[in-house]
């Protein structure tokens, strides 16, 4: 079982040291870790999972790649997530096995149904609100993420420009958790800056 409440994904453009902020937003709360890096070679993206996988794994915190199923076959990840227009998640799950985590984003109730179908474990909805870290993202509405939830009985995690002052106004969707990228990422204290985000998503 996995707790999905607070999901980091990374971004290495938005802090001087990566590692040092993951494991400050680990001891503020974070619950899964998704190495997300979309500007580096393949050998970076290898040696930053393995520094990465050493300190999630001393916490037992999931680490899932983005992507990349042979970083995270290499490193031995938790698992991956995949976006639309990446591998489908059915020949995921065929090569990663039925013990890895699969996330797959979606955006419509028909991707979530279907990503259910072809064996997901949970979803990644969004973009909720805009962000920098995504600027071609298209938004979901609140009432989208309600139909979603209410479509398929996996996990979801919204994502996309969730902060203090956007994350109530998800909590009435009833989902699993929040993923949060410069709001942890960019802040000056990741720690803080998760314990807080942790205290408003759960009360």
């Amino acid at each position: 079982m996995i707790d999905y409440n607070l999901y980091l994904c990374t971004d290495r453009n938005l802090t001087s040291d990566i590692e040092k902020a993951v494991a400050l937003a680990i001891k503020g709360g974070v619950t899964v870790v998704q190495l997300r890096e979309k500007n580096c070679s393949s050998l970076e993206f290898f040696e930053v999972g393995t520094r990465l996988k050493k300190i999630t794994a001393e916490k037992n915190i999931p680490l899932i790649v983005n992507d990349r199923l042979d970083i995270a076959q290499a490193i031995d990840a938790a698992g991956v997530h995949i976006g639309q227009d990446d591998l489908p998640c059915k020949i995921a799950r065929k090569i990663l096995g039925a013990e890895k985590i699969i996330g797959v984003s979606v955006s419509t109730v028909e991707e979530a149904i279907q990503a259910e179908i072809d064996g997901a474990n949970y979803l990644g909805v969004g973009a909720m609100f805009a962000t920098n870290t995504k600027t071609d993202a298209k938004l979901v509405t609140v009432e989208t993420l309600k139909k979603i939830r209410a479509a398929v009985k996996i996990p979801i995690v919204a994502i996309g420009g969730i902060n203090l002052e956007t994350i109530s106004k998800i909590k009435p969707a009833k989902i699993d958790g929040v993923a949060v990228v410069s709001a942890i990422i960019a802040a000056e204290n990741p720690e803080i800056a998760a314990k807080n985000l942790l205290n408003v998503w759960r009360n």
